[in-house]
């Protein structure tokens, strides 16, 4: 076949990239083919520094063209950066009942190239956005509010990961049933029954992935890949905020695709009009089979609900919590939570939100320390973090929307506040909403205060709660995860017992647990290869990024058996 050259160079190319993949999430051992320093581009066809910078200037004010997608009807566009610039980029706008069937059109093509080629064609795709690391940092940080090195890492090669994690997890259950089987029966003194099996992994249909606005790419990639992977064609629905890093996905896998003999239909873009709501309508579509999602439990929750039709991946939200009954390092445990409440100003669905703290305080190296001495101290820590503006402009990046910041404002009346939010002034962007946390503390004890703690509170908003032991920390905690969802949750603890207990409690109610963290690994952060990413067991999720369940119900074995 006319691919046949192509895929060859693909296999030959990216081969034994996928088996280090393989190898990765076998071993879980650290790995990665994408440099996380700027400085590692400009050599082989990456960008460098300046080069990216232009390449994303080039596109504001313009139509980004995706004029070989079937079915535009119209240009829509209107992203405006939390750091205060128009885009004016415009995307194409679908015309859904001509884009779903060209897309359908190419599946049987993509289903019969098989695992292993599918496989590369997804790492040329994505080598090819890494190759584009720096334009897409700047697309990552003006349109979710991340900080440059945060968007350049975060939205770039951790996000990349991301997506070859999918494509190995997908690549490795796709093969694990063989290609092809001989199939002897014994009968005694008769002939024995022989059967040639055929198996072949089948897509379910038509991918839909509904994009976030605070991690477009690393949200987005692991959904969109797995299901590529697995032979089924993707439409992006990018969050109205946050298209531009997923309409450049989408343009360079459709290119990717095309030049490998593939229809480029089987990746298409879903931008929408403002107020329009199309992820609703797309998501009840006979021919959307698959839907991944981050983003409110409230339409997470009405997706899994309605969209019957499809195989639904969820990412919605939680309250994280931390317990702080003791510790041998009480520095460095106030540096590691005051970064970790610090990062990108609390908008990850990883942030710590709960302290639980006994009332009575806590052991120290430094000796006992009260309640309000830790929660003090914490404050002093997450002060000292961003006292220079600079550096509180690298690792708090800009408010992402009006919502957050309305929700910062009113946290300051729900308890003591035991650090106030400050403003903090941005030379390069004034335009930009920039604030410090605020820390408030709550009683456990009291239902009032009951209200504020068990919600999430999106943002830079984290409560001390005031616990009556280390058994109750553990039981609320338990009840939060249970109730509420955690994507991760954080304890410091210099008992056996108490750790004991509360890995138990993560256990039983399927909540990622980091205990003792005091160094440069923060609770709101995990590897691509080695960490997972939710667990899909408690209400926060009900998928975890990456495991063979997020996988494997993206296609479907069937058989074809013969007489031999």
């Amino acid at each position: 076949m006319a691919a046949e050259p192509t895929a060859h160079a693909l296999l030959q190319k990216h081969r034994p990239t996928l088996d280090q993949a393989l190898e990765a999430i076998r071993t879980r051992a650290y790995w990665s083919p994408h440099p996380e320093h700027p400085k590692a581009y400009g050599e082989n066809g990456s960008l460098d520094a300046a080069a990216g910078k232009a390449a994303f200037d080039a596109l504001l004010g313009n139509r980004l063209d995706l004029a070989d997608q079937p079915g535009i009807d119209d240009w829509v566009g209107g992203e405006v950066s939390p750091y205060g610039i128009e885009l004016g980029v415009t995307y194409p706008h679908p015309d859904i009942d001509v884009l779903l069937p060209a897309m359908r059109a190419g599946q049987r093509a993509w289903r019969d190239a098989g695992a292993e080629l599918r496989a590369v064609v997804c790492l040329e795709i994505l080598k090819r956005i890494s190759d584009r690391t720096h334009q897409f940092a700047h697309a990552v940080m003006h349109t979710s509010g991340q900080a440059f090195m945060m968007a350049f890492q975060a939205g770039g090669p951790h996000a990349q990961d991301r997506g070859l994690e999918a494509v190995a997890y997908a690549y490795a259950e796709q093969v694990r049933t063989p290609g092809q089987a001989e199939w002897t029966k014994p009968q005694g003194k008769r002939d024995p029954l022989v059967l040639t099996k055929r198996f072949t992994a089948v897509p379910r249909g038509i991918g839909l992935v509904i994009g976030c606005n605070t991690f477009p790419t690393w949200n987005g990639y692991p959904g969109l890949f797995a299901s590529l992977a697995t032979g089924n064609a993707v439409l992006v629905k990018p969050h109205p905020r946050a298209v531009l890093p997923l309409a450049l996905t989408v343009r360079i896998a459709r290119d990717v695709l095309a030049e490998a003999g593939f229809d480029p239909n089987l990746v298409a873009l879903a931008a929408e009009r403002p107020g329009e709501g199309i992820a609703k309508t797309l998501a009840l579509r006979p021919e959307i089979r698959i839907i991944d999602y981050t983003g409110s439990t409230a339409f997470g929750d009405w997706l899994e609900t309605n969209a019957h039709q499809a195989q639904v991946y969820t990412e919605k939200a939680g309250v994280n919590t931390v317990i702080v009954h003791s510790t041998d390092d009480y520095q460095g445990m106030l540096s590691n939570l005051a970064f970790s409440l610090s990062l990108y100003s609390g908008q990850m669905c990883t942030t710590p939100q709960n302290l639980l703290i006994p009332r009575d305080g806590i052991a120290t190296d430094q000796g006992h320390k009260s309640f309000d001495e830790v929660t003090a101290d914490l404050a002093r820590a997450v002060d000292g973090l961003l006292g220079d503006d600079a550096r509180a402009n690298a690792l708090l990046g800009a408010i992402v929307n009006p919502d957050v910041k309305a929700r910062l404002e009113a946290a300051a009346g729900l308890g003591e506040v035991a650090l106030a939010s400050r403003e903090v002034a941005n030379p390069e962007f004034p335009d930009a909403v920039v604030r410090t946390p605020v820390i408030v503390k709550l009683d456990g004890a009291k239902p009032d205060d009951e209200a504020a703690y068990m919600s999430e509170c999106f943002g830079p908003v984290s409560f001390a709660v005031a616990v009556d032991s280390a058994a109750d920390a553990v039981e609320l905690l338990r009840r939060t995860v249970r109730e509420k969802g955690a994507m991760t949750v954080g304890a410091y603890t210099t008992d056996a017992a108490t750790e004991q207990a509360v890995e138990e409690a993560c256990l039983e109610e399927a909540a990622q647990l980091s205990l003792n963290l005091t160094g440069g690994v923060y609770v709101n952060q995990t590897a691509a290869f080695s960490d997972f990413h939710g667990s899909g067991g408690n209400p926060a999720a009900n998928a975890a990024l990456t495991d063979s369940a997020f996988v494997a119900n993206r296609f479907r074995m069937v058989e074809v058996r013969r007489e031999a």
